[in-house]
């Protein structure tokens, strides 16, 4: 089973992206052929400062490779080390209809947000259909903010099947019901573009500042609190197991608990939870040189894999005389 994800390299990345995107794709190297890459074309829709996307690029890099992405099981790459990617983006620019771009909820939202509507904006969808059609990719772990795009890719492969005839895999979306959607410390989705992320690997008085910042409700201390609707449970959660959950909820129900200790608790749990990976991480970032050579290593293996679908895709069209 072929496999491909990829992450934008926007910002730091936090602990939504780890439980909801990087843990399933490094557990995935174990049992999949893995297609794993950064994002950085994509990223250009909302990153316009040179130094941000190219620090950004190594930053991802060192993050997946310290939480444990082997580049020997795995082919890790940066997007833009494959240029057949943007090739095929303008063959199926001339197959995919404007006003299937112009439907994409993704879309709509960043315009409502304030972005400008430019044409890297409305034609991402593109870009990403040939991410995944390039590589022949079968399955697309996707959430659900995600799935349109991945409906799109599917309509574009479809429709230049039809056309051309037959060239591309169609893929299929993998929703894991289990991969939780983690909230972020205002108590809706975390993410950058609302400013209330907990990074992975920040350092400890930002870490703790972050998560003092965690909005609770103003329940008494003595009085009971109701788990399901406290963020803060939620996050702490993700660190906890089985029973410690059930531990906790029931300190929430009986009363006499602080927010304040819980905070504290997850605090802990964090630390503890990416305590060795922090430490890879200190020693990988002293050789960006090795960190560089791994991902042009990972670009020679995905272009490899990507030539001979770019050769029937222009076969097909007309390209070759």
């Amino acid at each position: 089973m072929r496999i491909l994800s990829g992450i934008q390299p926007s910002g730091s990345l936090h602990i939504g992206n780890y439980f909801g995107m990087m843990r399933p794709m490094i557990g995935y190297q174990e049992e999949a052929e893995l297609y794993c890459f950064i994002v950085n074309y994509h990223a250009m829709t909302s990153v316009a400062n040179k130094e941000l996307l190219a620090q950004g690029t190594l930053e991802a890099a060192l993050d997946f490779l310290a939480l444990g992405l082997d580049p020997e099981k795995a082919i890790f790459w940066v997007q833009s080390d494959v240029p057949e990617v943007t090739e095929l983006t303008w063959i199926l620019n001339n197959v995919t209809p404007v006003g299937l771009l112009l439907r994409s909820h993704s879309y709509k939202d960043k315009i409502a947000q304030g972005l400008s509507p430019n044409h890297g904006l409305l034609s991402y969808p593109v870009l990403m259909a040939a991410d995944i059609l390039l590589y022949q990719s079968e399955r697309i772990p996707v959430g659900q903010d995600q799935q349109q795009h991945l409906e799109i890719a599917r309509d574009i492969a479809i429709k230049f099947n039809h056309t051309f005839g037959e060239t591309f895999v169609i893929p299929e979306a993998e929703i894991n019901p289990n991969v939780p959607t983690v909230l972020g410390i205002d108590g809706r989705k975390m993410s950058k573009s609302y400013g209330n992320t907990i990074e992975i690997f920040s350092g400890e008085d930002t870490l703790r500042k972050k998560i003092a910042e965690i909005v609770t409700d103003s329940t008494p201390v003595a009085d009971p609190k109701d788990p399901e609707k406290c963020n803060l449970f939620a996050i702490i959660s993700l660190f906890l197991n089985g029973d410690e959950k059930a531990d906790l909820e029931a300190r929430y129900r009986q009363g006499g608990l602080k927010y304040s200790d819980v905070k504290k608790e997850l605090f802990e749990r964090i630390g503890e939870y990416f305590g060795a990976a922090r430490e890879k991480r200190q020693q990988l970032e002293r050789s960006p040189d090795q960190i560089r050579q791994i991902l042009k290593f990972g670009a020679d293996k995905a272009r490899m894999k990507a030539l001979p679908t770019l050769e029937l895709a222009r076969d097909r069209v007309g390209l070759v005389y």
